[in-house]
Protein backbone atom coordinates (compact mmCIF):
# COMPACT_ATOMS: atom_id res chain seq x y z
CA UNK A 1 0.00 0.00 0.00
CA UNK A 2 2.98 2.57 -0.05
CA UNK A 3 3.01 2.87 -3.51
CA UNK A 4 -0.82 4.50 -4.06
CA UNK A 5 -0.17 6.39 -0.69
CA UNK A 6 3.05 7.73 -2.36
CA UNK A 7 0.73 8.70 -5.32
CA UNK A 8 -1.41 10.22 -3.59
CA UNK A 9 0.67 12.36 -1.66
CA UNK A 10 2.83 13.41 -5.01
CA UNK A 11 -0.41 14.72 -6.65
CA UNK A 12 -1.61 16.46 -3.59
CA UNK A 13 2.23 18.04 -3.57
CA UNK A 14 1.19 19.06 -7.32
CA UNK A 15 -1.71 20.30 -6.70
CA UNK A 16 -0.73 22.76 -3.77
CA UNK A 17 1.91 23.49 -6.19
CA UNK A 18 -0.09 24.43 -8.53
CA UNK A 19 -1.96 26.35 -6.32
CA UNK A 20 0.56 28.55 -5.15
CA UNK A 21 1.52 29.28 -8.31
CA UNK A 22 -1.76 30.18 -9.46
CA UNK A 23 -1.95 32.37 -6.84
CA UNK A 24 1.57 34.44 -7.09
CA UNK A 25 1.08 34.61 -11.12
CA UNK A 26 -2.66 36.57 -9.99
CA UNK A 27 -0.72 38.73 -7.27
CA UNK A 28 1.96 39.72 -9.81
CA UNK A 29 -0.71 41.04 -12.20
CA UNK A 30 -2.69 42.16 -9.84
CA UNK A 31 0.37 44.09 -8.72
CA UNK A 32 1.05 45.05 -12.23
CA UNK A 33 -2.18 46.69 -13.05
CA UNK A 34 -1.74 48.95 -10.02
CA UNK A 35 1.47 49.96 -10.88
CA UNK A 36 0.16 50.78 -14.49
CA UNK A 37 -0.50 54.79 -13.59
CA UNK A 38 3.24 54.90 -13.69
CA UNK A 39 3.53 54.07 -17.19
CA UNK A 40 4.20 57.48 -17.79
CA UNK A 41 6.88 58.15 -15.78
CA UNK A 42 10.40 59.02 -17.61
CA UNK A 43 11.83 55.17 -17.09
CA UNK A 44 8.57 53.27 -17.69
CA UNK A 45 7.35 55.00 -20.65
CA UNK A 46 10.61 54.27 -22.12
CA UNK A 47 10.35 50.72 -21.34
CA UNK A 48 6.83 50.45 -22.62
CA UNK A 49 7.77 51.71 -25.72
CA UNK A 50 10.75 49.45 -26.33
CA UNK A 51 8.54 46.78 -25.79
CA UNK A 52 5.54 47.54 -27.99
CA UNK A 53 8.09 47.95 -30.74
CA UNK A 54 9.16 44.29 -29.93
CA UNK A 55 5.68 42.90 -29.89
CA UNK A 56 4.59 45.29 -32.95
CA UNK A 57 6.85 45.73 -35.42
CA UNK A 58 9.21 42.92 -35.10
CA UNK A 59 6.25 40.54 -34.69
CA UNK A 60 5.25 42.08 -38.45
CA UNK A 61 6.81 39.88 -41.22
CA UNK A 62 5.43 36.54 -39.20
CA UNK A 63 2.22 37.70 -38.92
CA UNK A 64 1.70 38.73 -42.21
CA UNK A 65 2.92 35.36 -43.29
CA UNK A 66 0.52 33.34 -41.64
CA UNK A 67 -2.58 35.72 -41.66
CA UNK A 68 -2.36 35.89 -45.16
CA UNK A 69 -2.26 31.83 -45.12
CA UNK A 70 -4.95 31.43 -43.42
CA UNK A 71 -7.55 33.56 -44.86
CA UNK A 72 -6.16 31.45 -48.15
CA UNK A 73 -6.50 28.66 -46.06
CA UNK A 74 -9.92 28.85 -44.77
CA UNK A 75 -11.18 30.41 -48.22
CA UNK A 76 -9.75 27.15 -50.10
CA UNK A 77 -11.38 24.69 -47.54
CA UNK A 78 -14.75 26.27 -47.21
CA UNK A 79 -15.07 27.31 -51.00
CA UNK A 80 -14.69 23.72 -52.22
CA UNK A 81 -17.63 21.61 -49.78
CA UNK A 82 -19.70 24.93 -50.61
CA UNK A 83 -19.04 24.78 -54.51
CA UNK A 84 -20.07 21.02 -54.26
CA UNK A 85 -23.57 23.39 -53.48
CA UNK A 86 -23.26 25.86 -55.91
CA UNK A 87 -22.78 28.23 -52.68
CA UNK A 88 -19.09 29.19 -53.10
CA UNK A 89 -20.06 32.61 -53.09
CA UNK A 90 -21.00 32.33 -49.06
CA UNK A 91 -16.78 31.92 -48.89
CA UNK A 92 -16.63 35.78 -47.67
CA UNK A 93 -18.92 35.22 -44.83
CA UNK A 94 -17.30 32.06 -43.29
CA UNK A 95 -13.44 33.41 -43.78
CA UNK A 96 -14.91 37.36 -42.36
CA UNK A 97 -16.60 35.56 -39.36
CA UNK A 98 -14.11 33.18 -38.46
CA UNK A 99 -11.61 35.53 -38.77
CA UNK A 100 -12.75 38.36 -36.97
CA UNK A 101 -14.47 36.26 -34.28
CA UNK A 102 -11.75 33.34 -33.55
CA UNK A 103 -9.23 32.71 -35.83
CA UNK A 104 -7.86 36.42 -36.01
CA UNK A 105 -7.07 36.50 -32.25
CA UNK A 106 -6.33 33.13 -31.62
CA UNK A 107 -3.00 32.95 -34.44
CA UNK A 108 -2.28 36.22 -32.90
CA UNK A 109 -1.94 35.46 -29.70
CA UNK A 110 -0.38 31.45 -30.58
CA UNK A 111 2.20 33.78 -32.54
CA UNK A 112 2.83 36.52 -30.04
CA UNK A 113 3.66 33.32 -27.25
CA UNK A 114 6.00 31.54 -28.93
CA UNK A 115 7.71 34.39 -30.01
CA UNK A 116 7.30 37.39 -27.64
CA UNK A 117 6.38 35.68 -24.56
CA UNK A 118 9.18 32.85 -24.89
CA UNK A 119 11.78 35.78 -25.14
CA UNK A 120 10.34 37.84 -22.13
CA UNK A 121 10.73 34.34 -20.12
CA UNK A 122 13.74 33.72 -20.98
CA UNK A 123 15.36 37.56 -20.27
CA UNK A 124 13.65 37.78 -16.91
CA UNK A 125 15.08 34.04 -16.53
CA UNK A 126 18.21 34.89 -17.00
CA UNK A 127 17.89 38.10 -15.06
CA UNK A 128 16.84 35.59 -11.69
CA UNK A 129 19.51 33.53 -12.42
CA UNK A 130 22.33 35.92 -12.41
CA UNK A 131 20.80 37.69 -9.55
CA UNK A 132 19.89 41.00 -11.45
CA UNK A 133 16.16 40.89 -9.44
CA UNK A 134 17.84 40.74 -6.24
CA UNK A 135 19.64 43.57 -7.03
CA UNK A 136 16.52 45.69 -7.73
CA UNK A 137 15.13 44.67 -4.91
CA UNK A 138 18.19 45.34 -2.68
CA UNK A 139 17.93 49.06 -4.11
CA UNK A 140 14.54 48.91 -3.13
CA UNK A 141 13.03 48.87 -6.60
CA UNK A 142 9.50 46.61 -7.61
CA UNK A 143 9.97 44.16 -10.11
CA UNK A 144 6.57 44.06 -11.42
CA UNK A 145 7.02 47.69 -11.50
CA UNK A 146 9.88 47.85 -13.71
CA UNK A 147 9.99 44.79 -15.74
CA UNK A 148 6.42 43.47 -15.48
CA UNK A 149 3.94 46.57 -15.78
CA UNK A 150 5.27 47.66 -19.32
CA UNK A 151 5.16 44.49 -20.86
CA UNK A 152 2.07 44.08 -19.96
CA UNK A 153 0.41 46.96 -20.59
CA UNK A 154 2.82 46.62 -24.44
CA UNK A 155 1.12 43.30 -24.62
CA UNK A 156 -2.32 44.72 -24.07
CA UNK A 157 -2.34 47.32 -26.19
CA UNK A 158 -0.38 46.17 -29.06
CA UNK A 159 -2.54 42.46 -29.34
CA UNK A 160 -6.00 44.24 -30.63
CA UNK A 161 -3.94 46.26 -32.96
CA UNK A 162 -1.94 42.98 -34.30
CA UNK A 163 -5.59 40.94 -34.52
CA UNK A 164 -7.13 43.91 -36.66
CA UNK A 165 -4.04 43.27 -39.12
CA UNK A 166 -4.20 39.66 -38.84
CA UNK A 167 -8.06 39.95 -39.78
CA UNK A 168 -7.45 42.22 -42.64
CA UNK A 169 -4.98 40.27 -44.24
CA UNK A 170 -7.16 36.68 -43.21
CA UNK A 171 -9.78 38.82 -45.20
CA UNK A 172 -7.82 39.62 -48.42
CA UNK A 173 -6.01 35.98 -48.64
CA UNK A 174 -9.47 34.91 -49.08
CA UNK A 175 -10.80 37.36 -51.42
CA UNK A 176 -7.54 36.18 -53.35
CA UNK A 177 -8.08 32.68 -53.20
CA UNK A 178 -11.76 33.19 -54.10
CA UNK A 179 -11.13 35.41 -57.01
CA UNK A 180 -7.97 33.26 -58.46
CA UNK A 181 -9.40 29.54 -57.79
CA UNK A 182 -13.04 29.26 -56.93
CA UNK A 183 -15.13 32.15 -59.64
CA UNK A 184 -15.91 34.27 -56.91
CA UNK A 185 -15.32 37.96 -57.98
CA UNK A 186 -13.74 40.35 -54.84
CA UNK A 187 -16.36 42.54 -55.09
CA UNK A 188 -18.91 39.98 -54.34
CA UNK A 189 -17.04 38.46 -51.63
CA UNK A 190 -16.80 41.58 -49.60
CA UNK A 191 -20.37 42.34 -50.33
CA UNK A 192 -20.93 39.00 -48.80
CA UNK A 193 -18.02 39.58 -45.88
CA UNK A 194 -19.52 42.55 -44.99
CA UNK A 195 -23.29 41.23 -44.89
CA UNK A 196 -22.66 38.67 -42.39
CA UNK A 197 -19.55 39.75 -40.24
CA UNK A 198 -21.34 42.01 -37.07
CA UNK A 199 -20.09 44.63 -34.86
CA UNK A 200 -20.37 42.11 -32.46
CA UNK A 201 -17.98 39.32 -33.97
CA UNK A 202 -15.07 42.60 -33.83
CA UNK A 203 -15.64 43.61 -30.46
CA UNK A 204 -15.71 39.84 -28.99
CA UNK A 205 -12.66 39.32 -30.99
CA UNK A 206 -10.55 41.97 -29.62
CA UNK A 207 -11.70 41.75 -26.26
CA UNK A 208 -10.36 38.10 -26.67
CA UNK A 209 -6.78 39.87 -27.89
CA UNK A 210 -7.00 42.13 -24.67
CA UNK A 211 -7.30 38.60 -22.28
CA UNK A 212 -4.46 36.82 -24.52
CA UNK A 213 -2.11 39.68 -24.15
CA UNK A 214 -2.63 39.85 -19.94
CA UNK A 215 -2.10 35.77 -20.39
CA UNK A 216 1.13 35.94 -21.78
CA UNK A 217 2.49 38.66 -20.75
CA UNK A 218 1.23 36.97 -16.83
CA UNK A 219 2.26 33.51 -18.02
CA UNK A 220 6.03 34.28 -19.58
CA UNK A 221 6.82 36.62 -16.57
CA UNK A 222 5.89 34.21 -13.87
CA UNK A 223 7.66 31.70 -15.46
CA UNK A 224 10.64 33.80 -15.66
CA UNK A 225 10.71 34.59 -11.83
CA UNK A 226 10.16 30.75 -10.93
CA UNK A 227 13.50 30.10 -12.65
CA UNK A 228 16.08 28.01 -11.15
CA UNK A 229 19.05 25.42 -12.37
CA UNK A 230 21.14 27.89 -14.28
CA UNK A 231 20.81 28.52 -18.25
CA UNK A 232 18.95 25.07 -18.38
CA UNK A 233 16.36 26.56 -15.96
CA UNK A 234 16.14 29.42 -18.54
CA UNK A 235 15.39 26.72 -21.24
CA UNK A 236 12.50 25.02 -18.90
CA UNK A 237 11.01 28.26 -18.21
CA UNK A 238 10.48 29.61 -21.69
CA UNK A 239 9.39 26.29 -22.83
CA UNK A 240 6.88 26.44 -20.12
CA UNK A 241 5.76 29.89 -20.98
CA UNK A 242 4.76 28.39 -24.28
CA UNK A 243 3.25 25.94 -23.76
CA UNK A 244 1.00 26.73 -20.75
CA UNK A 245 0.42 30.03 -22.90
CA UNK A 246 -1.31 27.69 -25.84
CA UNK A 247 -3.16 25.85 -23.12
CA UNK A 248 -5.10 29.06 -21.67
CA UNK A 249 -5.33 30.69 -25.09
CA UNK A 250 -6.98 27.88 -26.33
CA UNK A 251 -9.23 27.30 -23.42
CA UNK A 252 -10.59 30.61 -22.73
CA UNK A 253 -11.17 31.00 -26.42
CA UNK A 254 -13.46 28.64 -26.09
CA UNK A 255 -14.78 30.04 -23.29
CA UNK A 256 -15.79 33.47 -24.48
CA UNK A 257 -17.36 31.97 -27.26
CA UNK A 258 -19.55 30.08 -25.25
CA UNK A 259 -20.26 32.80 -22.68
CA UNK A 260 -20.85 35.70 -25.89
CA UNK A 261 -22.70 33.03 -28.56
CA UNK A 262 -24.18 30.56 -26.37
Amino acid sequence: MRYPAHSVRRFGNQVLQLMHDTGHALFMLLESIWFIRYVFTKRSRAETALQMFTTGIKSLAVITVVALFTGMILALQTGLELRRYGQEVYIGSAVAVSMIREMGPFMTGLIIAASVGSAIAAQIGTMVVSEEISALEVMSINPNRFLVMPRLVALVVMMPILTVYTNILGIMGGGLVGATQLGVSLQAYMDNATQFATNKDLYVGLFKAIIFGAVITTVSCHQGFMTSEGAVGVGKATRRSVIISFLIILVLGYMITRLFYV
